[in-house]
């Protein structure tokens, strides 16, 4: 049987690799005529990348693929491409399920697959596969992805935690395996974490209607941008909170980055946009997992700019600035959010107001705010 039209391709990611697995094989017995692509990038650093394709009996073929610029990642993108195109001319595919290896984050693969569609294949959705008993784990797991034995290249400097976040974050479907260890809390973990997603159980037969759904790879690369992320709500249940953090006022640079070690330990998972009294222009944004934080300049605060640019922008970021409007300070704004069990909620409030200018140095201005910060290393550096 031959089927007609761009061929259905969906990316399935996770780094709990049982789930994934379960997820991919699911998917494959319901759907008749899938097959699944898989990248094996664990002898990576050695130079090479298995590929293998399979159906729901059985491998259908597998090779190599040589390393691209010391990077696994790259070598996959250049062997990828190839594949669903010889499965798209063949005709015979009904559904390509990409599964993606353990560390590798479904952001770029994505917008791998979206842009070389040309016609014979199309993204049609991203799932991230989960055992609710592993999150908080995983979560947590400061170690870099080499000392895990997980890292895709030689160069890999990210860390379990920051890697599992992104790939749990970026997924508007998550594919929830049933484990025996799953409790309450695990579960309200995940729905603190990714609101916005759909949950989906291995079991319940729905993954493949979830599968060919329809996915927006510009909506999703918005939904990841600092300046106007969807990030969760204010929420207490099972023992998980999630604690949202809004003000007016900027921070303090020197108070904010004394505190930063206590701020980025404080939570499981911590995220979001922020601004300094001395980077006035400067939107900022907060990443923080494991124990590790991540500052980054994400581009200018709206405000900044003359009302010619603008236009120039992306709609997505024009009506998050327009919603966070302030007659003073326009889009400017702390917005910080942190989830986690055991949250010390009126300490981590505490502690981020006091970080705030205060009334006098608002009406002092610069010149009695201290300089240098330990930001001018940390922001100037990385750019």
């Amino acid at each position: 049987m031959t089927f007609e039209g761009p061929m259905p391709v969906v990316i399935v990611a996770g780094m709990h690799a049982d789930a994934r697995r379960e997820t991919v094989a699911q998917l494959l017995r319901e759907v008749p005529g899938s097959v699944a692509l898989h990248h094996d990038l664990s002898a990576g650093p050695a130079g090479t990348v298995r590929r293998s394709v399979r159906d729901a009996t059985e491998t259908l073929s597998s090779g190599e693929a040589p390393l691209v610029n010391d990077c696994a990642c790259c070598a996959l993108r250049e062997d990828l491409v190839p594949e669903l195109e010889r499965l798209a001319d063949a005709g015979l595919t009904r559904l390509a399920v990409v599964e993606l290896w353990d560390s590798v984050e479904p952001r770029g693969m994505a917008e791998v697959v979206a842009a070389h569609g040309d016609g014979t294949f199309r993204l049609t959705n991203v799932l991230t596969a989960v055992d609710p008993a592993l999150v908080l784990p995983c979560l947590s797991n400061g170690d870099d992805l080499t000392e895990a034995g997980l890292a895709a290249a030689p160069t890999d400097q990210r860390t379990v935690g920051d890697t599992f976040a992104r790939q749990l974050e970026y997924a508007p479907v998550l594919a929830v395996s049933d484990g025996p260890g799953t409790g309450l809390d695990d579960l309200a973990l995940l729905r603190q974490l990714h609101p916005a997603a759909r949950q989906v159980r291995v079991a319940s037969g729905d993954l493949g209607a979830a599968a060919v759904a329809g996915f927006d790879v510009a909506a999703a690369a918005a939904a990841q941008h600092p300046a106007c992320a969807r990030l969760p709500h204010d929420c207490d249940e099972e023992g998980i909170s999630t604690l949202v953090w809004q003000r007016r006022r900027p921070f303090h640079a020197g108070r904010l980055y004394e505190a930063l070690e206590d701020l980025c330990c404080a939570a499981a998972r911590s995220r979001g946009r922020f601004w300094l009294a001395d980077r006035p222009d400067s939107l900022l944004a907060w990443d923080a997992a494991g124990g590790a934080l991540c500052v980054e300049y994400a581009g200018p605060w709206m405000a900044s700019l003359p009302e010619a640019a603008w236009e120039l922008m992306p709609a997505e970021r024009r009506t998050a600035a327009a919603l966070d409007w302030h007659p003073e300070h326009g889009d400017r704004c702390q917005h910080l959010v942190f989830t986690s069990p055991d949250l010390d909620r009126a300490g981590l409030l505490a502690l981020l107001d006091s970080c705030l200018l205060t009334d006098a140095e608002l009406t002092s201005g610069p010149d009695a705010w201290p300089r240098p910060t330990g930001f001018d290393q940390l922001l100037d550096t990385a750019a």
